[in-house]
């Protein structure tokens, strides 16, 4: 029986806990009386994954089996998430690949021969072969890539349908192929509750004339949070997008949810609670960590990069969004729902080496700000857990890297924009568009492995929520001159930091210590 998420009050009897730093980790003490909060144990994955899908594409919900959607001559889409999901990628055979082998049988039992499969990167950058064919197996990429296996081109002006505005005004544009195909099929891995459900086709296969709607400072500040999606007003403008695509094309989507299995048994204690670490735990540890830090930063960086999670499926679930994506949520919250009375005045949390934007690649200043800011910040329902006008406090180097490849417009943003103002608004406004339509980072988007010239933007937007509610922000381990750049602040120490803290907070403050990964979702009342 798996045990639910708790919070555990920080006394003498505690142990050092395992704090994530980039590409590190260390053991840190907290102040007595710190929260820690925990989520749930890793739920056992489903035995027999194959049997699990069929079953769901002969049962879906709110629709007929997928065989009896498939008929000769149709156009037949199937679309996927990309690489940013899951975090880190999980082991081989990916779910997707045993999902998409498992659509193609039927298809092919029922006479379909128009078949095209196309990876939902919207603006992300593209998916290279290899990452591809990790993907979807080697079956499906020899048999499909490079003609009717390929990347969505959110700049491809011809492969483009405008479908109509919302009756809020957004401009709904999503790619040709899918919107002209008498069906979709969605394949998804929702890790976090913000993924999936009305997000799928209307995020993963807009443009930017689309994303532009809710990819936005004043839409993302009422976000409240990400993964709260009632209490999301860029969620809401998901569904909004949704309820147009729906009236054009249909669309059978698939859903999967993983267990919070995120590290490889090599490095399992980063799976356990400390004070459960056996002795060949704390020898792992010790060996792991030295290991890791007597390493060039490029070997590092390749072993990281290259782990792979043995995840568990704990739930597939097919046919219609509306009825599906509720059982994703449920699946999603009995894995990482954790009960948190009130808030802190101040939060810790470890950021670690990946975020959906740097696999196979670097986790340059604008992502680790976009990572905390963003994405940790928001691992909450109801209310953050820090208080408004708190100070956050996160562990990462913040070092001044850039992959030249992936992201070209960051270095540009991170050098030229942010010395002018750090405001997302005053961004948003005067520069945005010069960078989502210069000719030259659209063409390394297109023809490169570009992320797309405004995705900068999108990622300094993402924590303009975190940014409007807190008073402080402190890298402990940070490098000065990043962190300034950015309007934050660095320290040595988690002392340095507490100590920094005072101003805001002052001298006797609340502590929560957010304690990912693997994942928990705080449900703070």
């Amino acid at each position: 029986m798996s045990r639910p998420g708790f919070v555990l009050d920080v006394d003498e009897r505690t142990p050092p806990l395992i704090m994530h730093q980039g590409e590190g980790f260390r053991l840190e003490r907290l102040p007595l009386g710190s929260k820690v909060i925990y989520p749930p144990d890793s739920l056992p994955g489903i035995r027999d994954v194959d049997a699990a899908i069929r079953h769901a594409l002969l049962h879906p919900h709110g629709t007929e089996p997928l065989p009896e959607l498939l008929t000769p001559g149709m156009r037949l889409t199937i679309v996927f998430d990309d690489l940013s999901l899951p975090l880190p990628p999980m082991q081989t055979p990916d779910v997707r690949q045993r999902i998409i082998e498992q659509v193609l049988e039927m298809a092919a039992a029922k006479g379909v021969d128009d078949v095209e499969l196309i990876a939902a990167n919207a603006l992300h950058r593209r998916m290279t072969p290899a990452e591809l064919r990790r993907t979807v197996g080697d079956r499906v990429f020899h048999a499909f890539f490079p003609e009717h296996l390929k990347n969505h081109d959110a700049e491809d002006r011809d492969n483009l349908l405008h479908m109509g505005k919302t009756r809020h005004g957004e401009d709904v544009e999503i790619n040709r192929r899918a919107a002209e195909s008498d069906l979709i099929v969605y394949v998804n891995i929702t890790l976090t509750a913000m993924s999936g459900g009305a997000k799928s086709v209307s995020v993963g296969l807009a443009s930017y004339r689309s994303l532009k709607h809710h990819h936005n400072v004043h839409t993302l500040r009422h976000s409240n949070s990400f993964n709260d999606p009632p209490n999301s007003a860029m969620h809401h403008s998901y569904e909004r997008m949704k309820g147009l695509i729906d009236e054009h094309v249909k669309v059978f989507t698939i859903e999967t949810t993983l267990n919070n299995d995120t590290f490889p048994s090599s490095m399992g204690f980063l799976n356990k609670r400390e004070w459960e670490w056996n002795v060949r735990d704390q020898a792992s540890y010790l060996a792991v960590k030295r290991a890791n830090e007597l390493m060039p930063k490029k070997t590092r960086r390749r072993i990281w990069q290259s782990t792979a999670a043995p995840y568990g499926v704990t739930g597939v679930h097919a046919g219609l969004q509306s009825e599906v994506h509720p059982l994703t949520l449920n699946n999603v919250h009995r894995q990482q729902l954790t009960e948190v009375n009130g808030q802190s005045d101040i939060a810790i949390w470890g950021l670690p080496y990946i975020c959906p934007y740097n696999v196979n690649s670097v986790m340059n200043p604008i992502l680790v700000m976009s990572l905390g800011l963003g994405y940790f910040f928001n691992l909450y329902k109801n209310k953050p857990i820090v208080r408004q006008g708190g100070v956050a406090i996160f562990y990462h180097p913040v070092p001044n890297e850039f992959h030249p490849v992936h992201h070209p417009s960051y270095i540009d943003f991170f050098e030229e924009i942010l010395t002018e103002s750090t405001d997302p608004v005053l961004l948003e406004t005067k520069y945005e568009e010069q960078f989502a339509t210069d000719p030259w980072y659209i063409q390394l988007y297109r023809n490169s492995y570009a992320y797309h010239g405004v995705h900068p933007f999108y990622m300094w937007y993402w924590g303009a929520h975190a940014m409007q509610h807190l008073g402080d922000v402190i890298f402990v381990g940070g490098n000065r001159k990043t962190t300034q750049r950015m309007g934050f602040r660095a320290a040595s120490t988690l002392g340095d930091a507490l100590e920094m803290a005072k101003d805001t907070v002052g001298s006797s403050p609340s502590i929560a210590y957010h304690h990912a990964p693997p994942l928990a979702l705080a449900d703070v009342r």
